[in-house]
Parts: C-alpha cells; structure tokens; sequence
C-alpha cells in the first residue's frame, strides 16, 4: 500500500520519463516497474509519457505502423488497472488507440486507485512538422476535455501539442481540474538545436507554466528521454504549481521518476485572492470561436 499517507488536501504526484524499451512488452515491463518504485516512494497519481509503450514512430509515414494499435479499454489497461488496485494509485497511460480500421487516436487512459478504469482522452490537437508526421497517424479526439474524480483529486489529461493551446487547458480547469498532466513526446531536431533549441525548450516549458498560473491548477509535463532516429528528446519532465514556480524538473539525459507533492488546499487559497474564474468576461468571448477576427 501507499507510504505517503497524509489527512491534508496534499497528493504525491509521480511522472515517468524514460526511453523506448525495445518492443511494446518490454515498454510494458519497464513501466510497471517504475510504477512499483514511484508508488513505493509515495506516489498517488502516477502518469507516463506519451506512447508509453511504443517509439515515437511518428518520424514517418509508414502505414505498416498502424499495427502497433490496440483497443483502449484492452489488454494494455487490464494489466494497468491490476497493478492499480494492488498499489491503490491512480494510473494516467497514453497509448496508441485503434478505433475502427482507418481510425487511429492518441489516446490517454485513466485508472482510478481501486482499478476501475475511469475513462479516455483523445488529443484534439493534430501537429504535423517534420519528424512528427501526426496527422498521418491520428484522427482528431472527439470526447473533449475531459475531468474525471479520482480518489486523490481531481485530474485532467491533455496530450502534447495540447500544451500551446490555452482553450485546453482552460476547458480543463473550469471543467474542475485541479492538476492537468500533459503527456508528452517533443524534442530537437540536428538542424534545429543549435540556433533555437534552447529558444524551442524555453516556450515549451513557458507556455505550459502560464496554464497553470491563469488556471490556479498545477500542470505535470511528462517527457521521453533518448534518441530515436534524428530526434533527441529534451526529457526536462516538470511540474508547475499555480504560481507557474517549478517544483520539480528532470533532467535532459536521464531517465528519471519525477515526484512532487501538490497541495490542493493551497490551491484553493490562491484561487480564492486571485479569482480569474470569478472576473471572467464571457459576454466578450463569442468570437473565441472564430478561426480569425479579420472581418
């Protein structure tokens, strides 16, 4: 069971930042294992990164790689939500959803403490660039935005491309979430790194910390570490409270179990001397909707 025991709103919060195993069972085995260690070391909420359990094959387009899809809830969630209720913590897995022949999602599972499987996010926002070649792969999601009530609070999950939308994380919030994680897979390019990879990392991590703080919730990044192909993935998991201060960052290199506690009380607090929900305008917003304010 659980070592961090505390009767405080305060929830431990663990991201797995690692590299591609070699084969779907292995990425499998490996997580599990992390899982073990972080819920050992106190972790309530634990969620990994993007794709946990396959490389980032979105490098290409290769049709033949649609095969590494599997049906969310299946076997991948049963074998989570097992190691779930053995641990009682909340488990957050991204995966590589097939739907229908032709219709493939990026896909976040949640599992509650007890192992009931909660639900799914799929990603809203497509990103298509050189190396990552995902509007080839994936269908837009269609379930929004999502919160689900776990045993440890209250969690939303957005997904990579996700983390330069505001709206996103705004739906998330008003939604009640009080932490979003936003699994992830992002890293340099070769020709790229020397001129704006620093630039690149800093408004990664940037953008992200301003959710938290016009949202009064805490935001969980977690990243891959390693190389595969040309990408060199900048790890730099973190977490940011809602004064938008890291609390915990991982390293570029290594792979690394984050831990960070949240407190859920202080969450309130700030959110009730800076009331952003509370002064919102939305009789001004209509045109929010709009792809551009040009006519």
């Amino acid at each position: 069971m659980n070592a961090f025991q505390s009767n405080s709103r305060k929830v431990r919060i663990a991201l797995i930042q690692g590299r591609e195993q070699g084969s779907a069972q292995a990425d499998l085995d490996y997580t599990i294992d992390r899982i073990r260690e972080a819920a050992n070391a106190g972790a309530q909420i634990i969620c990994t990164q993007e794709l946990f359990n396959t490389p980032y094959f979105c490098r290409t387009q290769d049709p033949d790689l649609f095969d590494l899809a599997e049906p969310i809830p299946g076997a991948t969630t049963q074998a989570l939500e097992v190691v779930a209720a053995e641990l009682g913590v909340v488990i957050v897995a991204s995966l590589f959803e097939r739907r229908a022949a032709g219709v493939y999602h990026n896909t976040a599972a949640v599992i509650d403490a007890d192992g009931r499987y909660l639900g799914k996010y799929r990603k809203m926002h497509i990103p298509q660039d050189p190396g990552f070649e995902e509007k080839f792969y994936f269908t837009p999601g269609d379930l929004g935005y999502k919160v689900w009530d776990t045993k440890f609070g209250k969690i939303s999950v957005l997904i990579c491309w996700d983390q330069w939308y505001p709206e996103a994380a705004r739906m998330a919030a008003l939604a009640g979430a009080e932490i979003i994680f936003y699994p992830t897979a992002i890293g340099w390019l070769p020709e790229e790194k020397a001129e704006l990879g620093v630039a690149q990392h800093t408004a990664w991590e940037m953008v992200q910390r301003g959710h938290a703080v016009a949202n009064g919730c805490y935001v969980a990044a977690v990243n891959r570490t390693g190389v595969e192909g040309d990408t060199e993935f900048w790890g730099q998991s973190f977490v940011a409270d809602f004064y938008g201060q890291i609390v915990e960052r991982a390293p570029v290199e290594n792979e690394y179990i984050l831990m960070a506690d949240c407190d859920l009380k202080a969450l309130e607090d700030m959110r009730r001397i800076w009331p952003f929900f509370r002064d919102r305008r939305i009789d001004s917003y209509a045109n929010v909707t709009k792809r551009m304010i040009d006519e």
